[in-house]
């Protein structure tokens, strides 16, 4: 079996374990970081080795446009590309389908892109996707989805369930790359009874884990784990189960404790270049007038080298200035915050105590010091 989850929280659904990939196992829970184009955000490889992760996203869309699969494929594969021996996800471009400035037009067939770097337009079906990931090399691959925007009817995301399900099939047969595991897309926005049949139809088809997509682009936490729960509870405990796009602390945390396996976001870097700072005690925004003189380190129980050596002061000063750097040191210090927190959230699942770290987590960090 490609997953082991050894460990079982007796108080939640909470679970740790083993994924194993070409390019080894990789401890679950895991959070990836997200190099949307085959890079981090102000954050080097090196500095996430060193922090401890042990797998990443890249978005295989735009590594067909950019730099192209025949660079790639020159190069050795995607891991000798980036210099990476760990293991790798990528995804298809289904997130796509939700921004504007990249989809012309979708139907059963597939979807029509525009590159952004040539300003070409190329039809992506299902095959297509994953024929692109095949020739990547990434370890674990991701079915083409039409992943419906937040708020739309439920007959028009139903319909997006439909054409998940249709290309999910046509994705399977496409795959020929028998390293890689392909895992499918369960859609269904925050309807219940949707999510169960996007869940069964991939069941029936038979992937390698089950990804629960379409969250993090404008819903309340409240009701998505809610619906996280359900489509957790339909999954067989032999599937791994990653949430996708979600990466806050809390959502984290909760995410962990439904027992979910994997989880990306481009969150922590996002928000980092924004001057937001993860701590235990909640997220503070550093351009506030109020960090101007705070030399305190960034979060007193961390010890990435930002926290080791810089004080919120300092950091403040370079947002104010617009230094990239500034920005630099709150991207690489919220991802070692994550890669901290689950290899905590491990810790306490092996050691079945895992119910009184999330209460306490969630106490602290409620507190908000913005």
């Amino acid at each position: 079996m490609n997953f082991n989850p050894f460990f079982q929280d007796s108080k939640t659904s909470a679970r740790s374990g083993f994924l194993k990939t070409a390019h080894g196992r990789v401890q679950t829970p895991f959070f990836m970081p997200v190099e949307t184009k085959a890079a981090a955000k102000f954050v080097s490889q090196e500095e996430l080795d060193k922090m401890g992760v042990e797998c990443f996203i890249s978005n295989a869309l735009l590594l067909h446009f950019k730099p192209g699969l025949e660079i790639v494929k020159k190069a050795g594969g995607l891991h000798k590309f980036l210099n990476w021996e760990k293991s790798i996800f990528t995804d298809s471009g289904g997130f796509q389908v939700i921004d504007e400035h990249f989809l012309l037009r979708i139907n059963d067939a597939g979807a029509e892109f525009r590159d952004p770097f040539s300003g070409k337009r190329e039809c992506i079906t299902p095959e297509k996707a994953i024929a692109i990931q095949n020739s990547l090399g990434a370890d674990v691959i991701m079915c083409l989805d039409d992943q419906p925007h937040f708020g739309r009817s439920k007959d028009s995301i139903a319909q997006a369930v439909k054409r998940t399900l249709l290309w999910a099939e046509k994705c399977k047969k496409a795959h020929s790359n028998k390293r890689q595991q392909l895992f499918g897309i369960c859609q269904g926005g925050l309807h219940s009874d949707l999510r169960k049949k996007s869940i069964e139809g991939l069941l029936k088809i038979d992937f390698d884990g089950i990804a629960i997509g379409g969250f993090g682009i404008g819903e309340e936490n409240a009701q998505m784990m809610k619906v996280v729960e359900k489509c957790v509870s339909l999954i067989p405990e032999e599937k791994p189960v990653y949430l996708m796009g979600i990466g806050s602390p809390k959502e984290l945390v909760e995410g962990i404790s439904a027992g979910v396996d994997v989880f990306d976001s481009c969150f922590p870097t996002r928000v980092g270049r924004h001057g937001m700072v993860f701590t235990r005690k909640g997220a503070l925004r550093l351009e506030k007038a109020q960090f101007a003189k705070d030399f305190k380190q960034l979060d007193a129980d961390c010890d990435c080298f930002v926290c080791r050596n810089y004080s919120r002061a300092y950091i403040h000063h370079l947002f104010k200035l617009k230094e990239p750097s500034g920005m630099r040191y709150l991207s690489h210090h919220n991802l070692h915050f994550l890669q901290r927190l689950v290899q905590e959230a491990r810790q306490n699942i092996k050691e079945n105590s895992f119910l009184k770290f999330r209460n306490q987590f969630l106490k602290n960090y409620s507190k908000k010091l913005l």
